[in-house]
């Protein structure tokens, strides 16, 4: 069984930073596309950041471009998250996404393509 497991999450001062972790467990991801997603209170769960298997290619949503970095550990099949700059609209549960296919950037930001998701942590920014 897969368990993808997020941890990380907080609260924080606009301005500061926050690292999230995202471990996964019963499956390996090294050559699958590992992503991080979020919903705010009262919106649609929308794609934040992915880092695919192959080359390690990542692709980010422009709201947090130049703020919100990711990278992963094969050997840990863990994957990170390092926001900073944090914004109050970056308010939101964080959740972990993953998938053994690579695929390429037209499949990405889409939720149905992670077959795989954690239960998320909650990231609260304050102004």
């Amino acid at each position: 069984q897969v368990h993808l497991v997020e941890s990380g999450g907080g609260l924080v001062q606009a301005g500061g930073s926050l690292r999230l972790s995202c471990a996964a467990s019963g499956r390996t991801f090294s050559s699958g596309t590992m992503a991080w997603f979020r919903q705010a209170p009262g919106k649609e769960r929308e794609f934040v950041v992915s880092v695919s298997g192959s080359i390690g290619t990542t692709y980010c949503t422009d709201s947090v471009k130049g703020r919100f970095t990711v990278s992963r550990d094969n050997a840990k099949n863990t994957v990170y998250l390092q926001m900073n700059s944090l914004k109050p609209e970056d308010t939101a549960v964080y959740y972990c996404a993953a998938t053994s296919s690579d695929g390429t950037v037209w499949n990405w930001g889409h939720l149905g393509w992670y077959p795989y998701w954690g239960q998320g942590t909650q990231v609260t920014v304050s102004s």
